[in-house]
């Protein structure tokens, strides 16, 4: 989980954490409500555009939005061209892959620019605008590979939103429904200690609206990342401070890049931004032995405590408050996923019989997502939590039952429908879309508006019997590893576990 001595926490990463609670922190422990309910939900295949897989972007990048948009990355049946199937900013795939995004039942090819060949989605507004890069049918002459360049996409309509002066590539990261995109890009000046390690010059921030992109500037140093926009305009991310690897999360808005501090170490990023400014992310503490979550909120830095472990981090905070992560257990090698509200962390325990979890997206009702496993390799069954109850196998909860097993669920909207990666009985990947069956969404066809108990499928933690039936154990341990590097779309770097 640590990638070195100095606890790097990037754009990259899942990992920052709490090492000693603060005084006034608080912990709760989960304990199973034997009256606790669901609902059951509805697993929606989004498809593929003829090749074998799909998938979206994340963890943690707005990918669906509360109408039920979904921005998803398609194969098409066509072979990836490229030498070494290479696709920028990501890890490989062999098949031609598209943006698409996914409404009510229709998958909509977005295409990529003229010459190019693969493009991605990385984001979806309020409204539905989309962002991500495609090729543009040139050879970088730094890698010597195709470019990819930032787009939007306005329905079908792809915006090539070009490259900072003198760079080569680009690519958005997050958009509002204002049209400002964010994202980061090259430049021309060498830079060793490159931020990301993608480029060899300096990478740096850039907003773009209306045809104009603008680098945000820096907090003193070379290179500058973005992590998330919300529909305020209001950015967060990281930057070096001065040489690296000195590297705090900053605030930017209105021209303005504001350092958010750390909690006495040299590194840390934000992870998340809600719509009234409050701010989520990791700082290594001092001496930079370890790294805590923190909550930062109108120029207050809070550190949110940890399970009684030295380490936690901090990945989403909804637009109510809530922020979920996932914290090191007292005694214990483990990381259990917490929620944390006005002070007080939540224990939301664990999927038996798999060692670890991980939170990753909250509703503003307070409805937990995320993904369980082996510590340090993963590969177990994604979960829900809901009012701070213990978390539950999602697949337990899919009617009617479905042949695609839920792995990994990377956001939740304020509707509770999920956007999640499911595996197929083959071996491919799917995105998928799980709808809850509720008073919210009425008549939909194949649900089970009944509740479960929660005390029925609290321990329920085996993959259901009939999905994967045509790979072996040690097959199908081999593809959940080699989906927890590909499915982290967050430029080619395997998020930590």
């Amino acid at each position: 989980m640590k990638k070195s001595v100095l606890v790097l926490i990037s754009i990259c990463s899942l990992s920052a954490g709490l090492a000693l609670p603060l005084a006034s922190s608080a912990q709760t422990t989960a304990t199973p409500n034997q009256t606790a309910q669901h609902h059951h939900y509805k697993l929606v295949d989004t498809g593929t555009l003829g090749g074998p897989n799909s998938n979206l972007s994340g963890p943690l990048l707005q990918v669906l939005n509360n109408q039920g948009t979904f921005a998803t990355i398609a194969n098409t049946p066509n072979p990836n061209p490229n030498a070494s199937c290479f696709v920028a900013f990501n890890l490989p795939d062999c098949f031609v892959e598209h943006a698409t995004v996914w409404r009510d039942g229709v998958l909509t090819d977005l295409g990529a620019l003229p010459g190019g060949v693969n493009s991605q989605t990385v984001s979806i507004s309020a409204s539905g605008l989309t962002a991500g890069f495609s090729e543009n049918g040139l050879v970088d002459p730094q890698t010597g590979q195709s470019a990819g360049v930032a787009v939007l996409w306005e329905g079908r309509k792809a915006i090539n939103l070009g490259t900072l002066p003198g760079g080569t590539e680009s690519i958005a990261i997050g958009v509002n429904s204002r049209g400002q995109v964010v994202g980061f890009g090259n430049n021309d000046v060498s830079d060793a200690f490159s931020i990301l390690g993608l480029f060899p010059t300096q990478t740096r921030a850039f907003v773009w609206q209306n045809g104009v992109m603008n680098d945000l500037g820096t907090l003193g140093g070379p290179d500058a990342v973005p992590n998330v926009m919300n529909e305020r305009g209001q950015i967060v991310g990281f930057s070096y401070t001065d040489s690296p690897p000195n590297q705090d999360p900053f605030l930017w808005q209105d021209g303005t890049m504001t350092d958010l501090g750390t909690l006495g170490g040299t590194v840390g990023t934000a992870n998340w931004l809600n719509q009234r400014g409050q701010v989520v992310g990791n700082s290594n503490l001092a001496g930079n032995a370890t790294h805590h979550g923190f909550l930062w909120d109108e120029g207050s830095l809070t550190d949110l405590g940890t399970l009684g472990g030295n380490a936690s981090e901090a990945n989403w905070i909804s637009d109510s408050g809530f922020v979920v992560g996932r914290a090191d257990v007292s005694g214990s090698q483990s990381h259990h996923a917490f929620r944390w509200q006005n002070g007080v962390m939540s224990d939301l325990g664990l999927v038996a019989p798999w060692s670890c979890s991980t939170a990753l997206s909250v509703n503003s009702g307070g409805q937990v997502v995320g993904e369980t496993g082996i510590c340090g390799v993963g590969g177990g069954p994604a979960f829900l939590s809901e009012a701070g109850e213990p978390m539950v196998d999602v697949n337990t909860l899919i009617v009617p039952e479905s042949l695609i097993e839920v792995i990994s669920e990377f956001e939740i909207n304020d509707q509770g429908e999920i956007a999640a990666q499911g595996l197929l009985a083959n071996g491919d990947v799917h995105a998928v879309l799980l709808i809850p069956c509720d008073e919210n969404h009425p008549n939909v066809q194949g649900c089970d508006y009944s509740l479960v108990n929660a005390a029925a499928v609290q321990n329920s933690a085996a993959p259901n019997p009939t999905a994967n039936a045509t790979l072996t154990p040690s097959e199908l341990q081999d593809r959940i590893r080699t989906l927890l590097t590909k499915r982290t779309r967050r430029f080619g770097v395997p998020a930590p576990k």
